[in-house]
């Protein structure tokens, strides 16, 4: 009661706002209904909400009330916590399946071998393993058997064993030299190593940090250009200026971050076609391939050629990014070389969570669980696509209706960064588009990237008022 009074006095729910269900928050919060209730029931009695049958808890059209003019400079943006989170690559957290993971994990802990509690296989359990060789066939047409299939302790792990192998090359794909002392120059130093430094090509628009990993292993991160067919691969062909000599290209071809379009079915074939005659490979981050709305999902691109494409999948965005499980199906003659990389079998998730997991698949219990937030994630971007249309409709939603984001491209002539400054003073944690460009690459279109994967279902009509609010 405290808080709500507080959310209205201040104006951050402003009059008119429809509150969540007494069910629905109660949910969110893990209290009773009931508590909810009684709750909504006193600020009613208050006058601070309003309710009325059919209408739902609305917070009271009422003036505001009076308060003595600070003294002092004007307030600033508050740089706390932000009220809403709109960032993208986040799921919500709040939907993890809790329930179903203890009784997967209380299954797996009964029936787990005793040499599960060893130091095990650096590659991860074989259960697990076997469990993901089947569903990636299945969900995604990934090839794969187990003995190809390495699990990580996140993407970025497995991203930085690639670089560190790649790093590590002197010849054509399928050359092994020097792995393990490059791994280990650079946990030891971090900093670059080589002599020669080897290309890995990224899309013009990507995330910072994925070119860090690349960077520090020595590689060069040239860029291919993006249009509404997707990634340029094309250009991969020619091989001229920046991308001549490219060893590898990483890619998100199902749906492409941040821009949001899927790679051309023409472009999807010519990439695989230059990395047969240059001896290249291909990193495929498959990071929401689950989630598309307007059709099934497209095929994983390693099925065209498994032994060109490595495929990296996460459990980040469909489960929890907390639980440190990822996966890479590697062409046969990487295998060795990623876990000579890999070194150190404590780089391995934990036994029990590889165990869970695996039951939490094999039981059928994921695949209910991706079904039903398919279903939330393409109800938030209907409404934000509707939101838009009825509140800014000069701004619209680009790329195709899939995973946890959109991308918002806003009027010409808007500035994206004013934008972002003003939904800081509402409170709400949102990106620009130019977050995510490559460095060499100039600047484009004013856009913002909406993540609608983050916020709680009680908290989401907020987050999208807010979000409106601040747009032209």
């Amino acid at each position: 009661m405290d808080a709500l009074r507080e959310a209205v006095r201040t104006g951050r729910l402003a009059p008119g706002t429809r509150l969540p269900s007494s069910r629905t928050l109660a949910a969110d919060l893990s209290i009773a209904r009931n508590t909810v209730a009684d709750a909504y029931a006193e600020l009613v009695a208050e006058g601070w909400l309003t309710a009325r049958q059919g209408s739902g808890t609305r917070v009271a059209r009422r003036a505001a009330p009076r308060t003595r003019a600070p003294s002092g400079p004007p307030a600033r943006p508050s740089r706390g916590r932000p009220t809403h989170n709109l960032r993208a690559g986040s799921p919500d957290l709040s939907s993890f399946p809790r329930a179903e993971w203890l009784a997967s994990a209380r299954r797996a802990l009964a029936a787990a071998p005793h040499d599960a509690f060893d130091y095990g296989d650096q590659r991860g359990r074989v259960e697990l393993r076997t469990v993901l060789a089947d569903y990636l066939a299945r969900t995604r047409g990934v090839y794969a058997d187990p003995d190809r299939v390495v699990l990580c302790s996140g993407f970025v792990h497995g991203l930085t064993l690639m670089a560190q192998v790649l790093a590590a090359r002197r010849g054509r794909a399928g050359a092994r030299s020097g792995t393990k002392t490059v791994a280990k120059a650079v946990a030891r130093t971090g900093s670059r190593v080589g002599t020669k430094a080897r290309a890995v090509a990224v899309e013009s628009y990507g995330l910072d940090f994925h070119r860090d990993i690349l960077d520090l292993a020595g590689l060069r991160t040239p860029a291919l250009p993006i249009d509404e067919l997707g990634t340029r691969t094309d250009e991969l062909t020619s091989g001229a200026g920046e991308l001549r000599g490219v060893d590898a290209v990483l890619t998100t071809p199902a749906h492409q971050f941040p821009t949001g379009v899927a790679l051309h079915p023409d472009r999807r074939a010519a990439v695989v076609d230059w990395a047969r005659g240059a001896g290249g490979l291909i990193l495929e981050d498959d990071y929401d391939g689950e989630f598309r709305y307007d059709r099934q999902p497209v095929g994983a691109l390693q099925g065209l050629d498994p032994e060109r494409v490595v495929y990296m999948g996460t459990a980040s965005k469909s489960l929890a990014p907390g639980l440190r499980l990822a996966w890479m199906v590697l062409p046969r003659a990487l295998v060795g070389e990623v876990i000579e990389a890999k070194g150190d079998v404590a780089a391995v998730p934990s036994a029990m969570d590889q165990l869970t997991l695996a039951e939490f698949i094999t039981s059928g219990a994921y695949d209910r669980h991706v079904r039903s937030m398919r279903l939330r994630y393409r109800r938030r971007r209907d409404q934000l696509v509707e939101a838009l249309a009825e509140r800014a409709p000069e701004s619209r939603v680009t790329g195709i209706a899939a995973g946890l984001h959109a991308v918002v491209e806003l009027p010409p002539g808007t500035d994206e960064r004013a934008v972002i400054q003003a939904a800081a003073w509402q409170g709400l944690a949102i990106r620009g588009l130019s977050a995510f460009r490559h460095p060499s690459v100039p600047p484009g279109r004013d856009a913002l990237v909406v993540g609608y994967g983050a916020p709680t279902d009680s908290a989401w009509a907020g987050a999208l008022d807010a979000l409106c609010r601040v747009l032209p």
